[in-house]
């Protein structure tokens, strides 16, 4: 591996204000998360114990040749503020050097306090994303082993929306262990729950990486990621800003439909998630809707999944 460098940079399409602007997305090689035991996470791939803060440095500055963008988005395989102090005030200026109009990091509920140290070099708006994942602490610790409970995340969020920062939180769709009905109704339970403490709320569709717990799930028959349908659901029935890119959308370790309509709920829920209508929904549909609905019905009894 090279540690110098970014694992992946590109320019997408992001959400600002109502309007859809440019996005530079950097993926930094880190020495990553100090916790990695979640069961679903394939992040440790991205990371090396090598890397030093002046090897973020340099990553930075090769993701920056990349082009101009409004927004500034840095994923850690980690916690951004677990980073070294030296780095985070690299990145806070390089935003203000390039222009940047926001800056969207993301970490642990237990490292945002760190940010205290920063605010004398934060001008500009700042976004923090939180790995929640979903608010049922049985789920959350059970399920996927993520290591706090939905206090330490009311907490974090409280803090940071107290020093005038945004918080976005990620909720897993289709943690192991659930049905597909089960997956669903603890997702938008969780939107309800986050509602007074996200600005945002990014739903992600669990996706099967290699090499982990969740591979083994899956290869033994015992796990389906969520179909697309059930992103949809979700999408449709919350009352908050939520958005969702489907990684792997469209192939068996990723969510999934029936193969023939995939692209097109795809398309239409990474267009939901720039416009926030509701009405890109209303014309989607595929016989395997209905094989959806009955998998709905009698996973609940199978607890298995009942098609891959």
């Amino acid at each position: 591996m090279v540690t110098t460098e970014p694992v992946a940079v590109w320019i997408e399409k992001e959400r600002f204000h109502g309007d859809v602007v440019d996005c530079l997305t950097v993926i930094l090689r880190t020495r990553g998360c100090s916790w990695n035991r979640c069961l679903m996470c394939g992040y440790k791939r991205d990371t090396d114990p090598r890397v030093t803060t002046h090897d973020l440095i340099s990553q930075i500055d090769r993701a920056l040749k990349k082009g101009k963008a409004k927004i500034l988005k840095i994923f850690t395989s980690g916690s951004f503020f677990e980073l070294d102090k030296e780095f985070r005030d690299y990145v806070y200026g390089k935003v203000r050097e390039f222009g940047f109009e926001k800056l969207i990091v993301e970490s642990r509920p237990e490292f945002v306090y760190e940010v205290e140290k920063d605010l004398d070099k934060i001008d500009f708006e700042f976004e923090v994303g939180i790995g929640l994942e979903t608010s049922n602490d049985f789920v959350r610790e059970v399920c996927i082993n993520k290591g706090f409970m939905f206090e330490d995340f009311k907490r974090s969020a409280k803090y940071l929306k107290s020093k005038g920062f945004r918080v976005k939180t990620y909720l897993l769709l289709k943690p192991p262990f659930l049905s597909e009905r089960e997956a669903i109704e603890d997702a938008l339970n969780s939107v309800r729950d986050v509602k007074d403490y996200a600005d945002v709320v990014s739903l992600n569709p669990t996706n099967v990486p290699s090499n982990t717990c969740i591979e083994v799930l899956w290869r033994k028959g015992i796990y389906r990621p969520p179909w697309l349908w059930s992103v949809v659901e979700v999408l449709r029935n919350a009352d908050i800003e939520i958005v969702s890119d489907p990684v792997g959308a469209g192939s068996l370790r990723g969510p999934h439909n029936c193969g023939k309509c995939d692209k097109d709920v795809v398309k239409a829920i990474r267009e939901f998630s720039l416009t926030q209508e509701k009405s890109v929904f209303e014309n989607l549909y595929c016989r395997c809707l209905k094989l959806w609905e009955k998998i709905l019905e009698l996973e609940d009894y199978s607890r298995i999944p009942l098609t891959r």
